[in-house]
C-alpha cells in the first residue's frame, strides 16, 4: 500500500530537488521573485539567478541565460511574462532539466505542452513558496 506522498508529485519534486534556477530573479528585495527565492534558499535550496540585467542576487552569481548555467538544475522556476516562457522551456529542454515551475500568473499552455512532451514535470500558475509551505511547515 503506497502512502500519501506517492500521490503528491509536487511534494516529491520539492523533497528531491536541490538546485533551483530562477529565471527573472530580481536583486530588488521588494520583488516577489526575490522574496520567494530567499525563502527557498533559507529552506536549503541552492538558488541560481538567471537574469541578464544583474550580476548577482542572494549571494549567488547570476547568469544571463539558462544555457550559460554550468551546474545541474533540478527545477527551473519562471518569473517571466507568459510570452517569454517558451524560450525558457526550450533552454530547459536543451539542459535536460527535469522540472519547469511557472509562478502564479505565468500561464503558457503551448510551452507547458512542449515541456511535458520532452518528459519534464510541469507546474503552472502556482507559487513555489506557497506549495512548499503547505507541505513542509
Amino acid at each position: 500500500m503506497g502512502n500519501v506522498e506517492d500521490l503528491d508529485p509536487i511534494r516529491e519534486l520539492l523533497a528531491s530537488a536541490r538546485t533551483i534556477a530562477v529565471v527573472g530573479l530580481s536583486d530588488n528585495p521588494l520583488r516577489a521573485s526575490h522574496g520567494v527565492s530567499a525563502y527557498m534558499q533559507e529552506r536549503g535550496y541552492r538558488i541560481i539567478p538567471v537574469n541578464p540585467n544583474i550580476s548577482e542576487a542572494l549571494g549567488e552569481d547570476a547568469y544571463p541565460s539558462l544555457l550559460e548555467v554550468p551546474d545541474r538544475i533540478d527545477i527551473v522556476n519562471v518569473f517571466r511574462r507568459p510570452e517569454f516562457v517558451e524560450e525558457v522551456v526550450n533552454h530547459a529542454i536543451q539542459k535536460k532539466v527535469p522540472a519547469v515551475w511557472m509562478q502564479e500568473g505565468v500561464i503558457n499552455q503551448a510551452a507547458a505542452a512542449k515541456a511535458k512532451e520532452a518528459g519534464m514535470y510541469v507546474v503552472m500558475d502556482q507559487c513555489i513558496l506557497k506549495q512548499h509551505r503547505a507541505r513542509f511547515r
